[in-house]
């Protein structure tokens, strides 16, 4: 096997792995977990909103 027969099967390898990632990305069982990852932050700020009116609401009474 000499060289260029080596950066052809390389190149291969890459190209399917490339495919590969790109298929899992963006096939339809991953969606739910990207848009929930996605959404993550602003569920996070809620409970910060939340836990602010709850103080405020304490030291109002």
């Amino acid at each position: 096997m000499d060289y260029g027969t080596f950066r052809g099967i390389f190149t291969l390898v890459l190209m399917v792995l490339f495919i590969v990632i790109v298929w899992w990305a963006f096939s339809k069982r991953s969606k739910s977990k990207f848009d929930e990852a996605a959404n993550a932050i602003f569920e996070d700020e809620n409970k910060h909103k939340t836990t602010i009116n709850d103080k405020k609401k304490e030291s109002e009474k």
